[in-house]
Formats: C-alpha cells, sequence, structure tokens
C-alpha cells in the first residue's frame, strides 16, 4: 500500500469518527473537496436516491442530526488504489425521533457500501450504496 492510500483510508476513518461525533459545517466540510459531489443510491430511507454537492451534504448533515440522536460506524473491511478507496461498513443508528412504526430510541442498522474518490488529500466524491435492515 503506498502512503498516498494510506493517507486516504485515514481520511475515511477520521471523516466517519466525525459523523459519529456530531460534526457538521466546517468541521464536516473540512473533508471534502469544494466541487465535491454525494450519490447515494436507492435504500430504504431514500427510495430515489439522490445527489448532493457539498452545501446540500453539509444540509443533510444537520437533518440527520435531528433524525438520529447517535450513529455509529464500524469498519468490516477496506481496500484503496491510487486515488479511490472503498470500505464496508455496518451502520447503527439510534433514532431521536420515530419513523414510520419505530419509537424514538428505536436501532435501526444497515450495511454500506462506501466508494471515495481523492483530490488533493480531500474526498472529491462519495457513492453509497445502503442496505437497511428491515423494519
Amino acid at each position: 500500500m503506498t502512503d498516498t492510500e494510506a493517507s486516504n483510508l485515514a481520511l475515511v476513518r477520521s471523516y466517519l469518527a466525525a459523523i459519529e461525533a456530531g460534526a457538521v459545517d466546517d468541521d464536516l466540510g473540512k473533508f471534502f473537496t469544494p466541487d465535491a459531489v454525494q450519490v447515494e443510491l436507492p435504500n430504504l430511507l431514500n427510495p430515489k436516491g439522490g445527489e448532493s454537492d457539498l452545501p446540500t451534504i453539509l444540509a443533510r448533515s444537520k437533518q440527520g442530526q435531528k433524525l438520529l440522536s447517535a450513529q455509529r460506524y464500524e469498519i468490516r473491511s477496506e481496500i484503496a488504489q491510487g486515488s479511490r478507496a472503498a470500505v464496508e461498513v455496518l451502520w447503527t443508528g439510534t433514532l431521536a425521533l420515530a419513523l414510520g412504526e419505530l419509537a424514538a430510541g428505536s436501532t435501526i442498522r444497515a450495511c454500506f457500501a462506501m466508494f471515495f474518490e481523492f483530490s488533493h488529500g480531500q474526498i472529491r466524491s462519495q457513492r453509497n450504496y445502503d442496505c437497511f435492515e428491515p423494519w
């Protein structure tokens, strides 16, 4: 593994830890290039999927804080190749608000496959394949 690949994986780990800690605004934005794009493929919470630029990524992080009282990212596997990296993550979220038939305080889980591209030590793109457990 090259130094760049190791740095990219370390950045992903730091980014996920920052999300767990509730990072928003500049504390989250520092991980991304100004022209960053995040793509979320269709899933149980977002049936149509979507694409977000950096301002939308930051706005959605604030929305997520309203929905979740806590979240955890457990990296199951990771791989890097040049300016790209991928991680397989077990995600667990605790609801701050009721969601459908789930009461506030309920736990939801998902397996995420997250693919990143980097530029100048920051995330230029992120593509998520989120597979939520049924509830």
